[in-house]
């Protein structure tokens, strides 16, 4: 039985089609995994997406591989934090001669100060989120006139805390700024990276009210943690909870003797029972800490980075339900 023209053009069309479509999907790099996921989620089957630091990776000692500035050079859009958080990103961008769109994820919203290790964190009073990038891009070396990315290996401004995204608000805003750059690179889209868009956002904010509530409910004494490094400002501010750190914001930084002795004191003085790693970070510092105390390791909070696809959070909303049921559960025992 012989096959009608008809149907061989047709199969002919579909077999041409197939890479002509994959072909046509926008060409994107984020630069660490949290990053990743929420493009993935707002860019759908529109996007083809490379991250730099992928799942339990850490952005503050990343470097670069030939590979990855290859791959930046032939992508449309690189979607950064911003902050000052990836110090390499700059000498990256030259060598690899991108010339796409390039999104700062963290552009509106308020830095929070990174005090030195004093208690507590609060915006800096006049200056908006573009003034604090600045800020921190200049502490950590913009290039200099020999080409080299000067200070890229020394993490953040340890004067601004880019872990913006812990915070779900934070996260609509990350979200709000990717819709425009995808948008922006590929206006025939520009819809459903709308729509996407606000559905990830009013899932971002369902997470928030009820993590509100759910911390809300604990008393004040209880929501004490001690955590690797200093990452969790953001979210301390938004539910009203203290967290202790020997490191400082960048996993680079390194706790002093008098640092542990006196985060050792505070936890007996305050009966801070829950300390939790993170998945980035080496917990030997904790384990020590808890040996000293009696205090007990409440398991791995995730930070930097996402987990791997079969993980706890492999995914930037299921990041803060794994946190948040892991630190409610300590906090409760």
């Amino acid at each position: 039985m012989k096959s009608s023209p008809w149907l061989i053009a047709a199969a002919l069309a579909f077999a041409v089609a197939l890479p002509a479509d994959a072909a046509e999907k926008l060409k994107v790099v984020a630069s660490f995994s949290i990053l990743g996921d929420i493009v993935s989620e707002v860019g759908g089957d529109h996007v083809e997406v490379r991250t730099l630091v992928g799942p339990d990776g850490d952005a503050h000692t990343f470097e670069p591989s030939p590979s990855d500035a290859k791959a930046l050079g032939a992508a449309a859009v690189l979607v950064e934090n911003g902050m000052g958080l990836e110090g390499w990103i700059g000498r990256l961008v030259t060598v690899s001669g991108f010339k796409g769109e390039r999104v700062e994820a963290s552009k509106g919203i308020q830095p929070l100060a990174w005090k030195g290790g004093e208690e507590g964190h609060d915006a800096h009073e006049g200056h908006d989120a573009h003034e604090g990038h600045d800020h921190a891009e200049k502490a950590h070396g913009d290039e200099g006139d020999d080409g080299h990315d000067h200070g890229a290996h020394a993490g953040h401004s340890h004067d601004v805390d880019p872990h913006a995204w812990q915070d779900p608000k934070n996260g609509i805003v990350y979200v709000n700024n990717i819709v425009a750059g995808l948008s922006a690179a590929d206006p025939a889209h520009a819809a459903d990276y709308k729509a996407r868009g606000e559905t990830l956002s009013a899932e971002l904010a369902a997470v928030d009210a009820r993590l509100k509530a759910e911390f809300a409910a604990v008393p004040e004494a209880r929501r004490k943690i001690v955590t690797s490094h200093d990452a969790f400002g953001y979210f301390a501010k938004a539910y009203g909870i203290q967290f202790v750190a020997p490191e400082g914001v960048s996993t680079e930084s390194e706790a002093s003797a008098a640092d542990v002795a006196k985060i050792i004191r505070q936890i007996k003085a305050e009966n801070i029972t829950a300390l939790f790693a993170e998945n980035i970070t080496d917990p030997r510092l904790l384990n020590q800490i808890a040996r000293e105390t009696g205090a007990k390791i409440g398991g791995a909070l995730y930070s930097d980075a996402l987990s791997p696809p079969d993980g706890p959070a492999p995914t930037y909303l299921r990041m803060f339900e794994n946190n948040g049921a892991d630190l409610l559960a300590a906090m409760k025992e």
